[in-house]
């Protein structure tokens, strides 16, 4: 074998510069990949940003009542918070308006919309119907239904060209299950009852999922449920005397069981679907899970004093939440800081919290891969 001649110092310092052009135009046009059109979202109040009061604000509905929105618009807004939610930080970053709701009339959807309402399940309000569960479902805004809010809405803003338009968007699925296991676990079906049914729920929402591909849609982002056991009301309404029923942090076992268990399979189709589409489409898995368990494991890295105590209510007691005295109704208040929480209202988190899972979805460790890519 020959030797190898080391190339002159000109002909090194060209390829330093060759290779350093390979780079950022990579790097060009992985920012520019990043620079979505529009951001589409689906799912319930985790993600609602008016759907349930775009025919007004209905008093009876604790969210259209202050404090909330006091953290950033200093007005209930009809979203589940006391500020912004995941959705609205996405849309930020992007460089997009916060996304109006679908069933606002006269709105310009051109740079994105809202399917999300309040109350949304993936599965049809038969389903529940068979479960002798229909009382439990309030609101009528499913999967099925939210696809025909999208279909609608991209007929308008893209009409014949929506593949290449859906291309350029981000498309945020879910989160989709949690108020389908809401429903059975205060039905009387305990966790392990309510595990049956995960298959088909799992399997409504890769349904789901394909269809907004078919549409044209490439880079989805298919959140998984969070840790319902660490959630003031069901620390409050399932509690127990007994220490076996949780785990080391204080978070409810098996209902934590039944979260990993929809997770672990939800993961699992969406490798499939990866397998399938190929570079065709980009199916990103949002850990919200993992995010709150951390932040519940790990308050002080997140700047929380509080994790199991919800914000705002008048329930008192280790959890500060009571389903007749609830954040919004007459004679509750909220913290004198928010930020500090991590619950909002016993069902949904703070600002601050929806601040730190985004951040965990765009660049990891959140989002398998995560939403910014390289």
């Amino acid at each position: 074998m020959g030797t190898m001649s080391l190339p002159s110092v000109p002909a090194r310092k060209q390829q330093l510069l060759l290779c350093l052009a390979v780079l950022l135009l990579a790097g060009a046009a992985s920012a520019q990949a990043q620079k979505h059109n529009a951001v589409f979202n689906f799912g319930d109040s985790i993600t609602d940003t008016g759907n349930l009061c775009t025919s007004g604000k209905p008093t009876e509905i604790t969210f259209t009542q202050p404090p909330y929105g006091e953290t950033y618009f200093g007005t209930p807004t009809c979203r589940c918070s006391d500020g912004r939610v995941i959705v609205d930080f996405l849309s930020t970053k992007f460089g997009v308006p916060f996304l109006p709701p679908s069933k606002a009339n006269g709105t310009d959807f051109k740079q994105g919309a809202n399917m999300a309402i309040t109350g949304a399940t993936a599965m049809d309000a038969p389903f529940f119907r068979g479960l002798g569960l229909s009382d439990k479902i309030w609101n009528n805004g499913p999967i099925s239904f939210q696809i025909q809010w999208f279909q609608q809405i991209t007929a308008t803003v893209c009409g014949n060209d929506c593949i290449r338009y859906l291309r350029d968007s981000l498309v945020v699925f879910g989160e989709f299950g949690g108020n389908d296991y809401n429903a059975m676990l205060f039905g009387n079906y305990n966790p392990d009852q309510a595990s049956r049914y995960t298959t088909k729920i799992v399997n409504t929402i890769i349904r789901g999922v394909e269809k907004v591909v078919a549409m044209g849609a490439r880079d989805v982002v298919v959140p998984g449920v969070l840790p319902i056991g660490c959630f003031p009301i069901y620390l409050t309404v399932y509690g127990t005397n007994s220490s076996a029923d949780y785990d080391s942090l204080g978070c409810l076992r098996k209902f934590n069981d039944l979260s990993t268990f929809h997770n672990n399979l939800l993961q699992a189709k969406i490798a499939r679907l990866r397998k399938r589409y190929g570079r065709a489409a980009r199916i990103m898995y949002a850990d919200f899970y993992s995010a709150v368990y951390d932040m519940v494991q790990n308050p002080s890295k997140y700047g929380f004093n509080a994790v199991f105590e919800a914000c705002c209510g008048s329930g008192g007691g280790k959890y500060n939440y009571a389903n007749s005295a609830r954040c919004g109704m007459q004679g509750a208040a909220a913290c004198a800081n928010p930020a500090d929480h991590l619950s909002w209202d016993g069902i949904h988190l703070t600002e601050a919290a929806y601040k730190q899972i985004t951040d965990g979805w765009l660049n990891g460790p959140y989002c398998s891969p995560p939403i910014l890519h390289s």
